[in-house]
């Protein structure tokens, strides 16, 4: 696997603030084989019980769900994700409920490992989990600096006064999840 330290830097090369979705060399029929491959490795590994949706109007291609039951994580699913940026950005995450993926730890290193090999092998990038949950600092205009401005276009008009008990410290907050692996 990469340095933390490399695909940070990664993540910083590819973004492209005026290309939220995709970047300027994207090659669909590169993403669809790319893809492709990356589910037949999964079914490979966990049965042709595994489920694969395309995504619209998204910074990613697609997702890969394997169920809880063949993943051998504690009866938890398994969710894979390839972004459009790089030749391919690909994370993965157990599932532990339909709002929050885990961290990485759920993650065996055995599995981790075989996910990176995997990458590796299509020339894709694996990006632990634990990278996307950090603060985005890129230069994008992302959909949580939307709210901040929303709050503030609010607030100046009378229309938002009471934001106690709010966490207002996560407002207009984004994280890397958010620019590689989120709807736009």
């Amino acid at each position: 696997m990469l340095p933390l330290d490399r695909i940070r830097q990664l993540l910083l090369e590819l973004d492209e603030p005026r290309h939220l979705e995709r970047p300027s060399d994207f090659d669909l029929d590169t993403s669809r084989d790319c893809f492709a491959w990356l589910v037949s490795a999964l079914e490979g590994r966990f049965g042709p019980s595994c489920t694969s949706d395309l995504a619209q109007d998204a910074s990613f291609y697609g997702v890969i769900d394997v169920p809880a039951e063949v993943t051998g994580l504690g009866g938890r699913p398994l969710r894979a994700a390839m972004s459009h940026f790089g030749t391919y950005l690909v994370t993965a995450r157990v599932v532990e409920d339909e709002s929050a993926p885990s961290s990485d730890t759920a993650l065996t290193p055995e599995l981790m490992g075989w996910l990176d090999d995997v990458c590796s092998a299509v020339g894709c990038t694996f990006v632990p989990a634990e990278l996307l949950r950090e603060r985005y600092d890129g230069p994008s205009f992302l959909e949580a600096n939307r709210d901040r401005e929303l709050i503030a276009a609010l607030v100046a008009a009378g229309e938002l006064t009471d934001c106690e008990g709010d966490d207002e410290s996560e407002v207009g907050v984004a994280y890397w999840n958010d620019r590689y692996f989120a709807y736009m």
